[in-house]
């Protein structure tokens, strides 16, 4: 297809078509009989030609400028049109070069949708842009780039100005969508005004961003926002120059405002929650020569309706807290950064002071708002550092870990609370959990409550992730050295009745052997999932852990391990897996990396499992997982028939005992024991306590031996290895000592066969003790002492033992 160009010269347009930058030539332009490259079509030619391909779009590039002279005559003021029809279908740039004088202003008027400035380098949607630039005598400012659908309806500059229209090969845009008029000098580089209807958010630049702002140059936004709508202003970019003379600063008007204009650095916080419209101006110095910096600016103006509760205030008491902070931030934060155009919460610590994220100190009392239509987006994050300085009074001071009401009463759902436990040399950190006790979140049993505890510990080497925790498991205590750091971090808004209960406790104690030792007393019947800490990643080289189980006495533990091997190669070392019953006797088992570990095994007492690493060479890690089952014991059957067996045994030989005695006791006739007053029975060795040597007294003659109580026949049925003669009396022939012997033994009649133990029996009191005498008494007859009661000062005998206790006194 062919194309025709005609220009008047009035119009004073210029075309040019070029080649693409860094396209290889594959189309050309054919005038005439000429075949070229580029073409050029002057103010008054009328010029006919074709492209020697069928897509010249993709080889070619169009721009068509327009010279307006406003300084030496009259300026063509209004709507602007694109000129001349009939273009090629080429990406195309429009540029309107004005030359106006600096004492005068010039205005570009956009029809809706309006503009949206960008920053440098960024494309447009529908690839449509508009640049525009400032020209102050031959000096040329970028005032910036901007897409359609925005905020921005006009821009006034001072003196001339080139504005650039940029549309791609396949716009069907047919209008510039701008006018130009003529204003009064505006006494400053440009102002850019924005019209915010509703809730909306908009990014700005100061001119030749993120090149600097001319030297001593002031400049003006205008902020055009229903009164009944709230508008806040944050800095995200920014430098400053080095000033000779002035300062750089913000100045802000603000329609009703005591103060205006409000003065602020760049570095401060901007006024928030503003309503209605106001002006913002940039205000730069006289810079140093030799050093002159840059001054720039980014920043957003968000647009929010008044808030339900914009009046309503919530105390934030931290007086009474120490070493804490609290930051009220949006979900994400810091990682994630908000994209501007997404609605935007405010945490305001005055009316006019607000901002995105806002962070509260211990020590103080605030008061805070929001500006936010949906405080679900809004998260805290606190954290509080406890440290021991001085050892006499920290080790007997135990510390809760809970969140304080001045965080829980806000309307802000808790993120994470973290405690930073800090301790000194030769102190370790405990950790406990009296009533709810934690359960470690492993993949058989994971935790399904509405917040957690993460468990990390640093020491100088390296940090040793203990795991993750919850409430309402079996680990009652954990103890480790260096600092410990713990997080809280919740899931939904369960936590805020669950923290009613919470009960963590931490307190610093004695060093402990091991990195890690954790106190697990499981609920009965409970099954209990245990770990090595660091999973999946394996403990450290050298690091040892500790776990103390506590089995209940009317229950046993069965103990075992989720895989037969640690699964390491030692490089340096060995590892070992220990596990010890505590009580008396019992054995250690001990399992190296090479080796099996145990089978499933049960456990009657509080045992002790402990794994210790080697350095493991490239690729291996020592992750171990361990479970504790707990049952209540089973009696075995045949303790029970061994028991049942005993007891029917014990029965009959009492019953046979029985029988014999009372056999005995209608044969026998009555005996009666004589009690001799007048034998000193003092223990051997107390020989100055009789006052008769032995020689001279018969304390040691029977005046009759009576066959009833002979023992001999109680002997031979219990196949005794004594034997004694019966109703034979034998007189002593063998020296008489001055003490009297002493007893035998209580057990002497049943216990004969433990002759043989040599066991001294315990030694006596000095005390008296009487020394009985038996005699047969016959019917109606009684002996006649006298003779042994005159040798003895006449004291007589008396009968001492009624006829039931002798035959228990034979037995």
């Amino acid at each position: 297809a062919s194309f025709t160009i005609s220009l008047r010269t009035a119009d004073n347009v210029t075309v040019m078509i070029k080649l693409r930058p860094g396209v290889l030539v594959g189309c050309q332009i054919h005038v005439k009989n000429f075949i070229r490259s580029e073409l050029k079509i002057k103010p008054g030619d009328d010029v006919t030609f074709t492209f020697t391909c069928s897509t010249p779009e993709k080889y070619f590039i169009m721009e068509i400028q327009k010279n307006i002279d406003c300084v030496s005559g009259p300026c063509p003021f209004g709507d602007v049109h694109l000129y001349p029809p009939g273009l090629p279908r080429l990406n195309r740039t429009f540029i309107w070069d004005v030359k106006a004088s600096t004492k005068a202003g010039l205005e570009l008027k956009f029809s809706t949708p309006w503009l949206r400035q960008i920053e440098p380098g960024e494309t447009c949607p529908d690839f449509v842009s508009y640049n525009i630039n400032s020209c102050i005598d031959k000096a040329t400012v970028n005032i910036g780039t901007f897409c359609r659908n925005g905020s921005v309806s006009r821009v006034k500059l001072l003196g001339g100005v080139i504005m650039s229209l940029h549309l791609p090969w396949n716009s069907p845009l047919t209008t510039s969508g701008f006018n130009i008029a003529n204003r009064a000098s505006i006494k400053r580089l440009c102002i850019i005004e924005s019209i915010l209807k509703g809730e909306s958010s908009i990014t700005l630049m100061s001119p030749n961003y993120p090149l600097g702002f001319p030297e001593d140059e002031l400049m003006t936004w205008q902020f055009v926002i229903p009164s009944s709508m709230r508008a806040s202003v944050f800095f995200h970019n920014y430098s400053l120059s080095n000033c000779e003379r002035k300062e750089e600063r913000v100045e802000y008007y603000i329609p009703g405002s005591l103060s205006n204009p409000e003065v602020f650095k760049l570095s401060d916080s901007q006024p928030a929650n503003i309503a209605g419209s106001f002006n913002l101006s940039l205000q730069g110095c006289d810079q140093d020569a030799q050093n002159p910096g840059i001054l720039r600016l980014l920043f957003q103006v968000v647009v929010q309706h008044p808030q339900v509760d914009e009046n309503v205030t919530h105390l934030v008491d931290l007086s009474k807290e120490w070493n804490m902070t609290v930051t009220i931030h949006f979900e994400g934060w810091p990682s994630r950064i908000p994209v501007m155009s997404e609605p935007i919460c405010l945490i305001c610590k005055d009316p006019r002071t607000c901002d995105r994220v806002l962070t509260l100190v211990s020590g103080a009392v605030y008061k805070i708002s929001f500006l936010c239509r949906d405080l679900s987006r809004l998260r805290i994050t606190a954290e509080k550092g406890i440290s021991c300085v001085d050892l006499r009074w920290c080790q007997r001071k135990i510390y809760s870990l809970l969140v304080p009401k001045a965080i829980t009463q806000l309307p802000i759902q808790l993120h994470k609370f973290i405690w930073k436990l800090l301790a000194p040399d030769l102190i370790n950190i405990e950790i406990t959990s009296p009533s709810l006790k934690l359960q470690q979140h492993v993949p058989e049993r994971r935790c399904n409550t509405s917040y957690s505890y993460s468990i990390v510990g640093a020491t100088p080497e390296t940090e040793l992730n203990v795991g993750v925790f919850c409430p309402g498991g079996s680990i009652e205590k954990i103890q480790m050295r260096n600092n410990v750091t713990i997080s809280l971090k919740t899931f939904g808004k369960g936590f805020l009745n669950e923290s009613k209960h919470q009960d963590l406790k931490m307190s610093f104690v004695p060093h402990i052997k091991d990195e890690c030792s954790f106190t697990v007393s499981p609920n009965p019947k409970a099954k209990v999932y245990l770990q090595t800490p660091n999973w999946p990643y394996g403990l450290p080289p050298y690091v040892s852990i500790s776990w103390y189980v506590v089995v209940p006495s009317k229950q046993v533990a069965r103990l075992g391990f989720s895989k037969d091997r640690m699964g390491i190669a030692c490089e340096t070392g060995r590892a070992y897996v220990n596990i010890k019953e505590e009580t008396v006797g019992a054995e250690e088992t001990v399992r190296r990396e090479d080796e099996l570990l145990p089978e499933p095994r049960n456990m009657y007492h509080d045992f002790w499992v402990n794994v210790s690493n080697c350095k493991p060479v490239d690729k291996t890690q020592l992750t171990l997982q361990f479970r504790v089952t707990l049952a209540d014991k089973q009696i075995d059957l045949g303790v029970i028939l061994a028991v049942v067996a005993g007891a029917v045994v014990l029965a009959a030989i009492g019953l046979t005992v029985c029988c014999v005695k009372k056999k005995k006791k209608k044969s026998q006739n009555p005996m009666v024991g004589v009690y001799n007053a007048n034998v000193n029975t003092q223990v051997p060795g107390k020989q100055g306590l009789f006052t008769k040597g032995r020689k001279n007294n018969e304390s040691h003659v029977y005046a009759v031996i009576d066959d009833a109580m002979v023992y001999g026949h109680l002997l031979k049925e219990s196949n005794g290895s004594v034997s004694p003669e019966v109703d034979v009396y034998r007189p002593f022939d063998g020296p008489i000592g001055s003490l009297p012997p002493s007893p035998p033994p209580l057990s002497f009649r049943k216990d004969i066969k433990r002759s043989s133990n040599t066991e001294e029996p315990p030694s006596l009191t000095d005390t008296d003790h009487d020394t009985y005498t038996f005699a047969h008494q016959k019917p109606g007859q009684s002996e006649d002492t006298g003779d042994t009661n005159e040798k003895n000062n006449g004291d007589t005998s008396t009968s001492l033992l009624e006829n039931k206790e002798q035959g228990g006194l034979v037995e």
